[in-house]
């Protein structure tokens, strides 16, 4: 069994996955749209940012934290907006979930994806 042969027909199975394909109908959706395209991009690269900090232990700016809730609360209002956001996050879930997997396979899992550090 060849891992590379594996890893291209895990990519497959992937792409061909509803979680994908739902994201990928809903991403060419908000692409459509600048304005809106530009508001996910602006919110997510937010709460990027307030992830990092948060990883490196710095405290959170409460008004940062603010403007985060108040900028999903207003695309959460939009439909397409709405759909697109919950389809990335089962996407990234099911992400996530595969790369525990490999990294318990692996031995490097270290506990980064909620599993235990052995």
């Amino acid at each position: 069994m060849n891992v590379y042969d594996q890893a291209h027909s895990l990519a497959a199975a992937i792409r061909e996955s509803e979680e994908f394909k739902q994201f990928d109908q809903h991403k060419k959706t908000v692409e459509a749209n600048p304005e809106l395209h530009n508001a996910i991009k602006d919110f997510m690269s937010k709460q990027v940012e307030i992830q990092a900090a948060q990883m490196m232990g710095q405290q959170m700016d409460a008004e940062a934290m603010q403007k985060l809730q108040q900028l999903s609360a207003v695309l959460m209002q939009d439909p397409a907006a709405a759909q697109y956001l919950q389809c990335q996050m089962r996407l990234s879930m099911m992400m996530a979930d595969v790369y525990k997997i490999i990294g318990e396979a692996s031995g490097m899992d270290m506990g980064m994806f909620g599993g235990q550090q052995g």
